[in-house]
């Protein structure tokens, strides 16, 4: 079949569609509407680099169908490149964020992926918590010092002395 500029041959419950820059392979588990990334799609969509979706690929973290050579990222590597990133952004580590998606993946996924998510954000919670408390503590200190120095540089005649440095 040729619709405009590109050629869609079946192969086997596989749609090859190909154009003169991409090829996109379309497995069956991936519709109803056959959507299919490339590496360059899902990197220019998260914000990620090549290199680094490779890097989850290492992992096993995600395992992108091929063609040849050419890495085709199905719905769920999309969704599953989508919930690695959260899991960074969350400051979870590759290894947690890996026990999570092999909790995605299993029968149970609803309880015991809850279950894990739930005490990791927790912890994540607390630790959180506790960064805030310090950030607060050496804040304060930082204020105490500013103020010392402010009032020492007054006590010398200092005329700009309140004023931050730069200005």
């Amino acid at each position: 079949m040729r619709y405009g500029s590109v050629r869609v041959f079946e192969n086997g419950g596989n749609v090859i569609s190909m154009t003169m820059a991409k090829t996109k392979v379309e497995r069956e588990d991936d519709r109803p509407d056959g959507r299919t990334w490339s590496i360059g799609d899902l990197a220019d969509e998260f914000g990620l680099t090549h290199r680094t979706i490779r890097f989850y690929e290492d992992e096993g973290l995600v395992t992108p169908a091929r063609k040849g050579t050419t890495r085709v990222y199905s719905r769920a590597d999309r969704a599953r490149v989508k919930l690695i990133c959260r899991g960074k952004r969350l400051g979870f580590s590759i290894a947690e964020i890996a026990e999570f998606l092999k909790l995605y993946d299993s029968r149970d996924r609803q309880i015991g992926q809850m279950r894990f998510a739930l005490e990791r954000a927790r912890d994540r919670i607390g630790a959180l918590e506790q960064q805030l408390v310090d950030v607060r503590q050496t804040l304060s200190e930082l204020r105490d010092i500013e103020q010392a120095i402010v009032d020492h540089l007054q006590e010398q005649g200092a005329a700009d002395a309140g004023r931050p440095t730069g200005e």
